[in-house]
């Protein structure tokens, strides 16, 4: 019988040098990022030009995967972590949550059930009831209480999980075994919300003509009064709401919804309400922002903030909480045969892979506990009240600037502005700073207006960087108007 050839994988000994020369290049990437441009320069398919036709036959030296870091792959980003990017919302990422993801890639571990590897489990079980301490979430979202926490990739995940268990609590497991019949249910949320929710409801087969959107009041939240009517309405005609969605954060303006009042009519109506926090809700770790959560401990039945936006944890990261973990396990569990065992059948461990749409599961926890821990609750909240300081320099800036309005309250660290007149001079000046290289924001419409907006939250952002971000926008401003 002929031999069956050896595959060649890198030694112990070759993974030491190479992993010492990765690590090497993302030290000296995080040490020159602020000299290259921000936003990608690079026009559609370039970096496919760059790209042989065809793979390699013969394996190539790890060497060579690093150097086309450097001619391929960098020109071609925008760089989430440069000290310049006020886009969107930032994705601070740092080394120990860079380091803890190494340690998850070594270990390799798929953690769909308690058996497949219990650590990976109940670190995560555990971590997360440390983050609903630090964030005073109430009793009800840990494993404590009836519920618990999970970390899904993204919002949209958390979004959609709750969903989900919305529709198995409303119908009684009905939803789940035969379908969703049409034009049934509503779903309700406010206009400034996330697109997430829309694709949501499509996934789940309920369709997007079942989305409510909620008219908002003069500071952008949603109205509860108008909330109250369109349900009021909805019930009239034999259609049954199964959630509410309020945002804690709008990713629009960083508005806030009145979880309260909401959470008060959701009450009476049996309604689930969940609470998507996914920028704003780890700025509670602080004292003095707890305000945000004000309702969630009565009346949130499910809620979701992304530590990977501000918390300095890397891509991804969701951290979701529900307060009845048998509507979730409900919802999405199915044990095939293949999967059973002792500890599973014992109903004493938490098997992951009913918690989320997947069934397979990275180790995630093992970054946010490294940040938790590397930075500490002190470390922490520094770095949220530095970002939330600088933002309320720059809006003071823009405030005492008579060519300019601020068009949102900004209590935490986004800011809403526009230079006053029309949309197209805002649109040439939103075009001229992100041109430039060294600034990247992103935009939105704010009462019918085209407004620029200023995220804060990166982790080597500091008040050189936001002052320099105000200079070039109040230079191109006197261009561009």
């Amino acid at each position: 019988m002929a031999e069956t050839p050896v595959p060649h994988h890198m030694t112990a000994e070759e993974f030491r040098r190479h992993g010492r020369a990765a690590v090497d290049w993302i030290a000296d990437y995080w040490g020159r990022v602020e000299s290259l441009p921000v936003r990608s320069q690079v026009q559609p398919g370039w970096v496919r030009e760059q790209l042989p036709p065809a793979p390699p036959y013969v394996g190539e030296p790890f060497d060579a995967v690093l150097a086309d870091l450097d001619t391929i792959v960098v020109p071609g980003l925008t760089h989430w972590q440069h000290p310049g990017f006020f886009a969107y919302f930032p994705t601070s990422t740092s080394g120990p949550a860079v380091l803890a993801e190494l340690l998850a890639s070594g270990l390799g571990v798929q953690g769909m059930l308690w058996q497949t590897s219990p650590a990976c489990t109940e670190l995560e079980q555990h971590v997360l009831d440390w983050l609903a301490a630090m964030l005073a979430l109430p009793e009800k979202f840990t494993f404590a209480g009836t519920g618990g926490g999970v970390i899904q990739d993204t919002a949209s995940s958390a979004i959609l999980v709750a969903l989900v268990a919305a529709l198995h609590r409303i119908s009684d497991g009905q939803v789940a075994r035969e379908g969703i019949e049409r034009g049934r249910y509503a779903v309700y949320t406010s206009t400034q919300t996330n697109s997430a929710l829309e694709k949501g409801v499509r996934i789940s087969g309920l369709g997007a003509s079942s989305i409510r959107f909620i008219e908002t009041r003069s500071d952008l939240s949603m109205d509860p009064d108008a909330l109250r009517a369109v349900m009021k309405k909805d019930v009239a005609q034999g259609i049954v709401p199964v959630m509410v969605m309020a945002t804690v954060g709008t990713t629009s303006t960083g508005a806030v919804d009145p979880v309260e009042s909401i959470g008060r009519i959701c009450r009476e109506s049996e309604v689930w309400l969940h609470v998507d926090a996914a920028y704003a809700g780890v700025a509670a770790m602080c004292p003095e922002f707890r305000w945000i959560h004000q309702g969630v401990a009565a009346y949130a039945d499910s809620y979701s903030t992304n530590p990977h936006k501000w918390m300095l944890t890397a891509f991804d990261c969701d951290a979701c909480y529900v307060a009845d973990r048998e509507s979730l396990v409900g919802a999405l569990s199915v044990l095939p045969e293949f999967l059973r065992n002792p500890a599973t059948d014992s109903g004493a461990v938490v098997d992951y892979r009913d918690w989320q749409v997947p069934l397979g599961r990275r180790f995630r926890a093992l970054k946010l506990w490294a940040v938790i821990r590397c930075y500490g609750v002190e470390g922490l909240r520094t770095h949220l009240r530095h970002s939330v300081a600088l933002a309320q320099r720059f809006a003071a800036w823009v405030g005492a600037d008579e060519r300019f309005e601020l068009m949102a309250p900004h209590p935490l660290s986004l800011v809403c502005f526009r230079l006053r007149g029309a949309d197209e001079i805002n649109r040439r000046l939103l075009e001229a700073l992100n041109a430039s290289g060294r600034v990247y924001l992103s935009h939105t419409v704010i009462h019918g207006a085209f407004t620029l907006r200023l995220a804060i939250g990166g982790t080597a952002t500091r008040l050189e960087h936001v002052a320099a971000a105000w200079d070039q926008i109040s230079r191109l401003a006197a261009v561009c108007g």
